[in-house]
């Protein structure tokens, strides 16, 4: 693995508070993912994990320091080029699927494809070999409401990868499924990045989920730094 989906380095995020007082919630953070390479970030609640997922993929701005994605510095692009950027080179899987309720799973998956501007017919193609991926061949015209919490999910990994991103950024993906349904899930996640040679940072609770990635890391006082579970 020598190809680099993600580099980060110092990155600082600061919040100007309401008294005028500043403050600081990454103080410094260095992160770097090899193509293929799972990384699971751990930590206490409050602790900025989300809040470094967002800046990794482009859905926030660091107050300092230096993202590449794919080997593209985001760094000081217009909130248009973000847009583009993040369409390019990530996926996102949230706790909560956001799925658009009056559209169908294959449709759901269609959209960031037809974003980028493809035809339907090769969003629908691509959608539909997607759910296959992930289990969900027979379920493709179920819209969101008539499909299990575990289907939800696995339909919102599948509109992760539409556009090939260059790393999956997972925040807490399994933490609003029952045991069972996550290690489903979870067994998913990994079979892709397998498959695929899918890059993954993970946000998690879950030491079962933490400890399947090929690398530990703790975010704790605004940095990160190796974590084991003993």
């Amino acid at each position: 693995m020598s190809e680099l989906s993600l580099d980060a380095h110092d990155v600082r995020k600061s919040y100007q508070l309401g008294d005028g007082s500043e403050l600081e919630v990454l103080r410094g953070v260095d992160l770097r993912v090899h193509r293929g390479e799972a990384v699971s970030i751990v930590g206490a609640s409050g602790a900025g994990k989300s809040t470094l997922l967002h800046l990794l993929g482009a859905l926030d701005r660091p107050t300092g320091g230096m993202i590449r994605l794919g080997g593209v510095d985001v760094t000081g692009r217009t909130s248009h080029e973000l847009a583009r950027l993040r369409n390019r080179f990530v996926g996102f899987v949230f706790q909560f699927h956001h799925l658009l309720r009056e559209f169908s799973a294959v449709e759901n998956v269609m959209m960031p494809r037809l974003i980028l501007g493809a035809s339907r017919a090769e969003a629908a193609a691509l959608a539909e070999a997607l759910l296959d991926a992930v289990g969900l061949s027979g379920r493709s015209t179920h819209k969101p409401w008539q499909l299990s919490g575990g289907e939800q999910q696995r339909v919102a990994v599948a509109r992760a990868l539409a556009n090939e991103p260059a790393i999956l950024l997972a925040d807490e993906p399994s933490g609003n499924l029952d045991a069972r349904t996550s290690e489903g899930l979870h067994d998913l996640l990994f079979q892709l990045k397998e498959r695929r040679e899918l890059s993954i940072v993970l946000v998690t609770h879950s030491t079962e989920l933490a400890s399947r990635a090929d690398r530990i890391l703790e975010l704790r006082d605004g940095v990160l730094s190796n974590h084991s579970y003993g």
